[in-house]
This record gives C-alpha cells, sequence and structure tokens, in this order.
C-alpha cells in the first residue's frame, strides 16, 4: 500500500464520505504548496543568482524576495480569475 493510501480515511461502508474529501483536499493542498515552492525557488534562484556562493548577496536576496511576492501575487489573480469565472 502507497502512502497516499494509508493516509486516507477507511473507504469501507462505514466511510464518512466528508471525512474522506477533506482529507483529499488536504493532501492536494499540500502537494500544490510543494510544487508551488519547488517551482517559486527554482524559477527565482536561476533567475536571480548568477554567481552562486557561500550566501546570497544583498542584491540576489532583494530580487529573490521580489520575484517571490511576484509569483505569489500573479498565482493570486489568476485563481481569483479561476474562480470567479466558475460562478
Amino acid at each position: 500500500m502507497d502512502s497516499f493510501s494509508s493516509s486516507l480515511p477507511s473507504s469501507g461502508p462505514g466511510a464518512n464520505p466528508d471525512a474522506v474529501m477533506e482529507q483529499i483536499k488536504a493532501q492536494l493542498a499540500q502537494a500544490y504548496a510543494q510544487e508551488f515552492l519547488e517551482t517559486v525557488g527554482n524559477k527565482c534562484f536561476e533567475k536571480c543568482v548568477t554567481k552562486p556562493g557561500s550566501s546570497l548577496s544583498g542584491s540576489e536576496s532583494s530580487c529573490i524576495s521580489r520575484c517571490v511576492d511576484r509569483y505569489i501575487e500573479a498565482t493570486g489573480i489568476v485563481s481569483r480569475a479561476l474562480f470567479s469565472s466558475q460562478r
């Protein structure tokens, strides 16, 4: 049994469908957050860090901060647009 199915509540005849749905939503949210952080981290690092070293320079740190902020803002705009169009 894989880790995904082993962490789901019982799906037998007595299983609560709402509890199963909430567990699935939580797992999807966690997977999305992990993927988002990986993507943002990789893209912003690639864009901002031109000479990797033992520490970030002030300008690299500032660039990464701005890049992450923009990425989060853009994701929020897209999410709001998608959710508002579904109504």
